[in-house]
């Protein structure tokens, strides 16, 4: 390998980290930003919220990736030529595109990589994210007792703290009403003060209540009335244990996500394609056996002499008004039918078609996240060329600008494709479609030396133009 291969590489894989980590990280805190509130409260062992953390980290790989591309190439190639290194190569008798080479083969190894793992990988690490993220938005708040209302939570219990203390497990003038054998509230228990606080197994929320009394109602020995006792008991100091298995993250099987087409991979997308097609074609022609019965003349050849021209209302022979009245009635009432018959097939077909676009377009993002990292390094690399300013200064400007384009045209296209305004095929690819001449466009610019973002060339232009306008009035 040449030295200037080597200087080449090294300029562009600490940009790509460090970039790669920055933006991993900005996406991160806006996952963070969006769910705080379903996350924060809830009583969450850590190692579940950097579990979550770590499976979205995986999942924005889809979007990190291309965005570091660009914007390290940018960085890199405005580095070299910042610092005249680009022209000392240029010197050398090597062109821009031949310098190109050696970081086009590294990003096309790495546009294979992004595709293993977009399909090894990305699928599994959906599965994982959204199924906890389901199970974590759904979990109840860790605030048990919430002061001056009337908690639930617990079964068989209600519970009212008028007051907490700052220190969170010292509490305030205490009610607790429980269930008996007749599931009513049988029991009522007062305390002036209590301490809360957990087992160590975190099994149980112990209440530890001082000062208090508790009444309790019995069912008789005889009779029909169930509240003929009542007890009285005044404590100093006692317990109540309520059970905190109902406040353990319960985490829902994972097979009820498996058939999203997030969570699928190339084989499993196209078998799914192959079925929901077989389906379509089967329910195409089950609907014209069903539906013929109900239409008289289509069961009639096309060519019989039996075939007669449709008999106007008007012309309906009936002894009577209600006579004609009723056989139009039962014509009406079997197009109803036909139409509720129609319409429900209608929907079905519909949904699944909607399903087929919604799993082509993601077989085909398998294939455009490596395909995006080659595009974006075609224009990032000779933009960089171009501008010839390094750091997060302009580059981060430029990248950020051409990095919307491609975001905002690639799901414009997808969310075409998935309603049915546009294939799947061209939903999928349209951005990169769109980038591509532009990347080979720059490229072209970049190899010829082009002043194209050269801002003093625009300044004499219109000079001269202003000039010109001068002299012409």
């Amino acid at each position: 390998m040449k030295k200037i291969h080597l200087l080449l590489l090294k300029s562009f894989i600490r940009p790509f980290i460090v970039t790669l980590v920055i933006v991993m990280f900005v996406l991160l805190m806006l996952f963070l930003f969006k769910y705080i509130d379903d996350l924060i409260g809830k009583g969450f062992q850590w190692y579940i919220i950097l579990e979550l953390m770590m499976y979205n980290s995986a999942t924005n790989v889809a979007m990190a990736l291309p965005l570091s591309v660009l914007l390290s190439s940018i960085m890199t190639y405005g580095s070299l030529g910042e610092n005249y290194e680009l022209v000392a190569i240029k010197s050398a008798g090597i062109s821009l595109r031949r310098a190109m080479y050696p970081m086009m083969i590294v990003v096309v190894v790495l546009s294979i990589a992004a595709f293993a793992f977009s399909d090894y990988m990305l699928p599994v690490a959906n599965l994982k994210y959204y199924s906890l993220l389901y199970d974590a938005r759904k979990q109840k708040s860790a605030d048990l007792l919430p002061e001056n209302i009337f908690s639930n939570r617990f079964p068989g219990y209600s519970i009212r703290v008028k007051r907490k203390d700052p220190d969170g497990q010292t509490l305030r003038e205490i009610m607790i009403y429980s269930k008996g054998k007749m599931e009513t509230n049988q029991v009522v228990t007062f305390a002036k003060s209590g301490l809360m606080y957990r087992t160590k197994d975190d099994l149980y929320l112990v209440l530890r209540l001082y000062d208090g009394v508790r009444y309790e109602e019995e069912a008789g020995n005889e009779g029909y009335n169930p509240r003929q006792q009542l007890r009285r008991f005044r404590f100093k100091e006692t317990e109540q244990k309520l059970s905190l298995e109902d406040f353990k993250i319960q985490r829902t099987d994972e097979n009820e996500f498996r058939n999203a087409s997030a969570m699928m991979n190339l084989r499993q997308l196209q078998h799914y394609i192959d079925s929901a097609h077989k389906e379509v074609d089967s329910n195409v022609n089950v609907n014209y056996a069903l539906i013929t019965p109900y239409i008289k003349y289509t069961t009639v050849p096309a060519k019989s002499a039996n075939i007669k021209k449709p008999i106007p209302a008007d012309s309906i022979k009936a002894n009577t008004v209600s006579e004609k009245a009723t056989v139009l009635n039962n014509a009406l009432s079997e197009v109803h039918q036909i139409q509720d018959f129609l319409k429900n097939r209608t929907d079905r077909h519909k949904e699944t078609s909607k399903s087929i676009r919604r799993y082509v377009m993601e077989y085909q993002k398998k294939f455009t996240l490596g395909a995006a990292c080659i595009v974006l390094f075609l224009i990032g690399a000779p933009l960089g060329a171009i501008i010839r300013k390094g750091g997060l200064g302009l580059p981060v400007v430029v990248s950020v600008i051409f990095f919307l384009i491609y975001y905002i045209i690639g799901t414009i296209g997808e969310k075409s494709a998935k309603e049915g305004d546009l294939s799947p095929l061209i939903g999928a690819w349209i951005s990169i479609v769109v980038l591509f001449p532009i990347g080979l466009f720059l490229t072209y610019k970049a190899a010829t030396d082009s002043a194209l973002f050269d801002a003093d060339m625009y300044k004499r232009f219109f000079k001269r133009f202003k000039l010109r306008k001068t002299k012409a009035i």
